[in-house]
C-alpha cells in the first residue's frame, strides 16, 4: 500500500498540531503548579508531597490504560511532569526564600560549568553575583566579570572557589595571607589534595567550609540530590554554607574530610574506574560498535549508557579523582580483586562459587535498601 506525498504532509501537520495542543496543556499545568507551590509556601508546608505524588502517578496509569495505551507510559509522563514541576516550585521558593537579599557572591573559576551553576544559584538566591575567570564566561551570561580575582577587594559576603583541584589549594592559601570577612568554600570532589590550602585559610581566622555538590551542572532539581558539607573546623561556616541550601529539596550531609574520601574513593573512583574498564575492554575487544548495538540487551544497554556518560567526561578532572585521593587505592584493589575473583570462578568452573557470589550481591542490596 502507498500513500500519496499531499495525504503524507497533512498526516504530519495534524501531529504537529497536536504536539502543540500537548505542549499548550503541559504549560498550563506548569502554570497551576507555580500556583500550587506558591500556596504550599503560604501555608508553611512543605515542597514534597509524596501521597500526593503516588496519586498522580496511579491516576496517569488508569488514564493510559483506559485509553488502550500502556499503563508504563502514562507513569513515566506523570514522573517526568512532576519532576518538572517540582524544579518549578523550587526555583521561585529559592527566589522569595533565598538568603541574598542583595548580599555579593564572587565565584572565582566561573567561567566553568559549576562555576556558572553556582552564579545561577546564587543570582537565583538574590545575590549580585560575579565571576572571576582567565576565560571568557559562555555567550549570553550577563553576571559581572573580571578575568583575576585578585584584583578585587574581597569584601563579598560568600566566595566559591570553582577551580580545578590543583590551582584550589593555591588560592586557599592565597586566601589564608589575608583572610576575606564573607564565607569561603571550594567545591572540589575531593578534598585530600585541599588539606593544607583549608587548614591554612582555617588557622588564619577565614570563615571557610568545604562543599561537594553531588550533581553536575545540569541539574536543575536538587529534591533526591545531595549537597556534603566538610568540616574543616569552623561550624559557623558550615552552618552558613547549609543556609544557602536551606530553600531547596538537596539533603545535605555533614561529614569531615577524612571521611568525606574514604566514602568517595568508592562512590567516585570505584564507580569510574568500573565503567572506564569496560569500555577499555570493549574498544580493544575488536568488536564494533554497530556491531554490538544490533546485538545488545537490557542489561548492556543500561550499563553503555553509564559508561557513555563517563566517556564524554574531562578527562583531567577523573585522572584526579583517582590519584589524588588518598584512600583511592583501596577502592582499586578492592576492583582488582573483584575482578580476579570472577574471573578464577568462571575459568574453573565453580558454580557454587559464582552462586556465593550473586547471593553476596543480592544481600548486599537488600540491606543497602533497608538502611536508605
Amino acid at each position: 500500500m502507498t500513500i500519496a506525498p499531499e495525504e503524507l504532509t497533512r498526516l504530519r501537520q495534524e501531529l504537529g498540531e497536536v504536539d502543540r495542543e500537548i505542549l499548550g496543556l503541559i504549560a498550563k499545568r506548569q502554570a497551576m503548579a507555580r500556583a500550587i507551590g506558591i500556596a504550599k509556601q503560604n501555608a508553611g508546608m512543605g515542597t514534597r508531597d509524596f501521597r500526593q505524588e503516588r496519586e498522580v502517578v496511579q491516576r496517569a496509569r488508569q488514564a493510559a490504560a483506559a485509553a488502550e495505551l500502556p499503563p508504563a507510559l502514562g507513569e513515566e509522563l506523570s514522573l517526568l511532569l512532576i519532576r518538572h514541576s517540582l524544579a518549578t516550585q523550587e526555583q521561585h521558593r529559592v527566589a522569595r526564600q533565598g538568603a541574598g537579599g542583595g548580599k555579593r557572591a564572587l565565584i572565582i573559576g566561573g567561567a566553568g560549568q559549576m562555576g556558572q551553576w553556582f552564579a545561577r544559584f546564587l543570582a537565583a538566591s538574590n545575590y549580585s553575583v560575579t565571576t572571576a575567570d582567565p576565560a571568557s564566561p559562555p555567550a549570553g551570561v550577563e553576571f559581572e566579570h573580571v578575568s583575576d580575582w585578585a584584583t578585587l577587594s574581597l569584601d563579598h559576603d560568600v566566595i566559591v572557589i570553582a577551580t580545578p583541584m590543583g590551582l584550589t589549594n593555591t588560592i586557599l592559601h592565597q586566601l589564608a595571607a589575608a583572610p576575606p570577612r564573607g564565607l569561603v568554600f571550594d567545591i572540589g570532589s575531593l578534598k585530600s589534595p585541599l588539606r593544607t590550602g583549608l587548614a591554612a585559610l582555617a588557622q588564619a581566622g577565614g570563615h571557610v567550609t568545604s562543599v561537594h555538590p553531588m550533581f553536575g551542572p545540569d541539574t536543575q532539581l536538587l529534591s533526591g540530590r545531595h549537597v556534603m558539607i566538610v568540616d574543616v573546623g569552623h561550624p559557623a561556616a558550615s552552618q552558613h554554607a547549609k543556609e544557602l541550601f536551606a530553600a531547596t529539596m538537596a539533603t545535605i550531609v555533614t561529614v569531615d574530610l577524612e571521611r568525606h574520601d574514604r566514602y568517595m574513593a568508592f562512590v567516585l573512583g570505584l564507580s569510574h574506574a568500573l565503567n572506564i574498564a569496560f569500555f577499555t575492554a570493549l574498544g580493544e575487544s575488536g568488536e564494533t560498535a554497530p556491531q554490538l548495538a544490533n546485538l545488545s540487551s537490557t542489561t548492556f544497554d543500561h550499563q553503555m549508557h553509564v559508561a557513555h556518560r563517563v566517556a564524554v567526561e574531562n578527562p583531567d578532572l577523573y585522572f584526579d579523582i583517582q590519584t589524588l585521593n588518598d584512600y583511592g587505592g583501596e577502592a582499586l584493589a578492592a576492583l582488582q580483586a573483584a575482578v580476579t575473583r570472577v574471573h578464577d570462578t568462571v575459568r574453573t568452573g565453580d558454580r557454587d562459587g559464582f552462586r556465593t557470589l550473586m547471593d553476596a550481591g543480592r544481600r548486599y542490596f537488600e540491606l543497602r535498601s533497608l538502611e536508605r
